[in-house]
């Protein structure tokens, strides 16, 4: 059985077998999140033809999930700091697996709604605990390659998602996409109880904060309504304007209980880091531009191309090569050169390839206009996310490892979630207009120019933001003690 560790004495080296199996036992955890983000968005088209859905509700399955990630996400961090990383990481595996087996049950798109929320659930309570548990367990020389190494191999599974749910979707039924959950979460049970070992913060004797982890949750749920809802009922209708009021009121609430409460959800204090809070702006802007033209790009590819479920997965299959490819390398890059060129590189190689979509459309071809597009996007993807995480995670005090990954994948998913949620009204998409060639390429097209002038930004904010480590610096700066270019001597 694992052993409970304190996170100020790391024992985990990557080389070691308990390494290897720790690191395992977190991507895999991951994996079971990357593969229903990434399969659900190519069944999309075929859930709406099934359940007779309109494009509001096929908005709904994708944000009832990540609404009750989001607004959990902190709390689970926090969970997980204070009863342990690897305890709440497995409980959060057997809640999504479970509510996995109910997507693929769900007979109408109320209750796969439901389900999905239940994953978020669980999601909220696995994703920041897979990346703690390599902060807080891993030895400091260590952690840039285990996190490196984490994000390459969960390409291998954000690959074989579309693949493995294409082909499930074109040769049975896209509810079998939620079933390959369940092996998944099965291993990581066993790995975990046997290599993983335990960790927490010391105990601050403060109660946990349910208030605070409810007053954002409901904010982001009224404010996500009232922009999913508004192109349907009116903007100025009572229902929109007071969702909007009360998600603005519930987020101001928000954040006078985060400054006053003893032992918060989300300690303010950690954004008095700068480097922090810039990969916090740097991670909304870019994975708010992902999220918004991958809700839209299967659609794309299948209704207006031509593709089928498998061949719209395999035309996304280079982002996630590259990935698995380079982000181990560029961890290592990152940690010898420090992250600023590659946060501030990334994010514009990213913006390019959303750009080259605007190729996609009634009579592209894959090589001449896809490909360009995909290949540029993992690139950006593989040379940015890397170094982003690793930041966010060695900019916050260790005893806030848990919170630092809760915050960092919560403004993803805020992103994503404010993207899916805004930008189909504001292409001109709503209804069943998506079902029509000409309409959905139409507002494809302006999706991802908004998209790539989004996500262009956070480059320059990461240039002229993000520090990198004083050792770093000092190197560069020190005197060589040899024609070599190696460490001086002390």
């Amino acid at each position: 059985m694992a052993t409970v560790i304190r996170e100020e004495r790391p024992v985990l080296r990557l080389p070691t077998a308990a390494g290897r199996w720790a690191l395992a036992a977190t991507v895999l955890g991951s994996a079971i999140a990357a593969i229903d983000a990434t399969v659900i968005g190519i069944a999309l088209p075929a859930i709406g033809k099934d359940l007779h859905a309109e494009l509001s509700s096929l908005q709904w399955i994708i944000t009832a999930y990540t609404l009750t990630l989001t607004g959990l996400l902190l709390f689970g961090g926090a969970l997980g700091d204070r009863f342990g990383r690897r305890r709440i990481f497995v409980v959060g595996v057997v809640i999504f697996a479970a509510a996995s087996v109910l997507c693929g049950l769900a007979p109408d798109v109320t209750l796969l709604t439901v389900a999905r929320a239940l994953q978020g659930i669980g999601g909220a309570l696995l994703t920041p605990g897979s990346l703690a548990i390599l902060q807080a367990s891993f030895v400091p020389d260590d952690r840039p390659a285990a996190i490196g190494a984490w994000s390459g191999l969960g390409g291998v599974a954000t690959a074989l998602g579309p693949l493995l749910g294409g082909w499930l979707v074109q040769a049975a039924s896209w509810r079998l996409i939620f079933f390959i959950n369940l092996p998944l979460a099965l291993a990581v049970m066993v790995i975990a109880a046997r290599h993983v070992p335990e960790t927490r913060s010391p105990p601050s004797g403060a109660p946990l904060d349910l208030a605070g982890a409810v007053l954002i949750t409901t904010a982001l749920m009224a404010i996500t309504f009232a922009l999913i809802e508004g192109p349907h009922h009116g903007w100025t209708s009572t229902a929109v304007i007071g969702s909007i009021a009360a998600g603005g009121a519930l987020l101001a609430a928000f954040v006078v209980r985060e400054l006053r409460v003893a032992d918060p959800i989300l300690p303010l204090t950690i954004f008095r880091n700068r480097s922090f809070t810039a990969t916090t702006v740097v991670t909304f802007t870019m994975y708010g531009a992902l999220g918004g033209a991958l809700f839209l790009l299967p659609m794309q590819l299948q209704l207006v191309l031509g593709y089928s479920p498998v061949e719209a997965g395999v035309s996304l299959l280079p982002v996630t090569l590259l990935m698995l490819l380079l982000s181990k390398r560029s961890a290592g890059l990152a940690a010898r050169i420090g992250p600023r060129l590659q946060m501030s590189v990334g994010p514009l190689l990213v913006a390019t390839g959303l750009a080259l979509m605007l190729r996609i459309g009634i009579g592209s071809t894959y090589g001449t206009d896809v490909l360009p597009a995909v290949f540029v996007l993992g690139l950006g993807l593989a040379t940015t996310v890397a170094p982003l995480t690793a930041t966010a995670l060695s900019s916050a005090p260790a005893e806030h490892a848990g919170i630092a990954s809760a915050v960092n994948n919560d403004v993803a998913r805020a992103g994503g979630l404010l993207a899916v949620a805004v930008l189909p009204p504001l292409a001109g998409l709503s209804g069943y207009a998506y079902l029509h060639p000409d309409s959905l390429s139409h507002g494809f097209h302006a999706a991802v120019t908004v998209c790539a002038l989004v996500c262009a930004i956070a480059g320059p904010i990461a240039a002229t933001s993000i520090r990198n480590p004083p050792t770093i610096r000092a190197a560069r700066s020190a005197p060589r003690c040899c024609p070599l270019d190696a460490p001086p001597s002390t």
